[in-house]
């Protein structure tokens, strides 16, 4: 539909994501756990009815994703080019969550709309698949009765704080631009580790701090799952996130996160949320490759659908992105 050349974002991301994995051969058609579209049923987990029907309209839609022609389009189509897909990404969370505690470790090539909560969007966050997984868990999963969310992409997760704000089982640190969208303060409030860089932040200072308040909040509370938000609009020149870090910056974070779950025997699912240039795909690979080779994730086959924790929700369609002025 040509939405994609309204903002910045690289709609193609998450295909290109799996195209150079399956490139390095590190996952088949048949290794990937494809998405499901995520219920009305499924949403109402978290989401209120009032919510979703606001969702109905595409105004409400065109101002969540800040793109104003879909004013115009009927909302059929909003929902078949738009929100369908955000759905399955929601879903390839939700079911990350569960094969994260199955496995020990899940990624979402998708996900991570970390703005929205259960009676607001915002950022191009239209569900909250954050939130949703961790309810699913507590629900559903016996076991998993605390969870610790990292919330690394540039921008405050302000969606899951508010869901959150008065629940002690869940434990969050979020580190990211003080300067940029949403600067939600009545958010902040949920958080328990917050780390607020400055402009620019450049990968020696960044990393040291991933390190420090990574392994703090794993010792100052032992979760039963932890939710990986892995945003790459971190990333030097990124336009939206303002910060410096190299890609190959981006890769050690990752490690340094999935290293201290898998350390500690705790499961991780990781999900890539923002970043917002052509260069972003080649380095979630990248990243995902590195953390096999240093034995932190693997594609052993196991029983069931997919032989790895590999989750995709591609669809022809697809347009999931942030947009020129804010960002998931």
């Amino acid at each position: 539909m040509g939405l994609e050349k309204l903002h910045p974002f690289d709609a193609g991301k998450w295909g290109k994501v799996i195209h150079f994995l399956k490139e390095e051969q590190f996952i088949t058609d048949g290794s990937i756990v494809q998405a499901r579209e995520a219920t009305e049923a499924d949403l109402l987990v978290v989401h209120t009815k009032r919510y979703l029907s606001k969702l109905k309209w595409s105004m409400v839609v065109a101002t969540i994703t800040e793109i104003p022609p879909l004013v115009f389009l009927p909302n059929f189509l909003v929902q078949r080019k738009v929100l369908r897909p955000l759905r399955t990404q929601t879903g390839g969370t939700i079911m990350a969550g569960k094969l994260a505690v199955d496995r020990g470790w899940a990624i979402n090539v998708g996900g991570g709309f970390h703005h929205c909560s259960s009676d607001k969007g915002g950022g191009f966050c239209a569900y909250a698949d954050i939130t949703l997984t961790i309810k699913f868990l507590f629900e559903r999963v016996e076991g998993i009765s605390k969870a610790t969310i990292i919330d690394l992409d540039a921008h405050q997760g302000n969606g899951h704080e508010r869901d959150f704000l008065d629940d002690h089982r869940v434990f969050i640190l979020d580190m990211y631009n003080r300067y940029i969208y949403p600067n939600d303060r009545y958010a902040k409030r949920a958080i328990k580790r917050k780390v607020e860089l400055d402009w620019g932040t450049e990968d020696a200072e960044y990393l040291q701090k991933v390190e420090l308040h990574t392994q703090g909040a794993l010792n100052e509370v032992r979760p039963d799952i932890i939710v990986y938000n892995a945003g790459t609009d971190i990333l030097d020149g990124d336009p939206l996130g303002g910060l410096s870090i190299s890609p190959q910056g981006i890769v050690r974070r990752d490690e340094i996160v999935f290293r201290a779950a898998r350390q500690r025997g705790i499961p991780i699912v990781m999900v890539t949320s923002g970043g917002y240039q052509k260069q972003t795909a080649r380095i979630i690979a990248d990243s995902i490759l590195n953390l096999q080779r240093q034995g932190l994730i693997g594609s052993e086959p196991l029983d069931g659908e997919g032989s790895s924790s590999l989750v995709t929700s591609m669809m022809g369609a697809t347009v999931s992105c942030g947009s020129s002025h804010t960002a998931i």
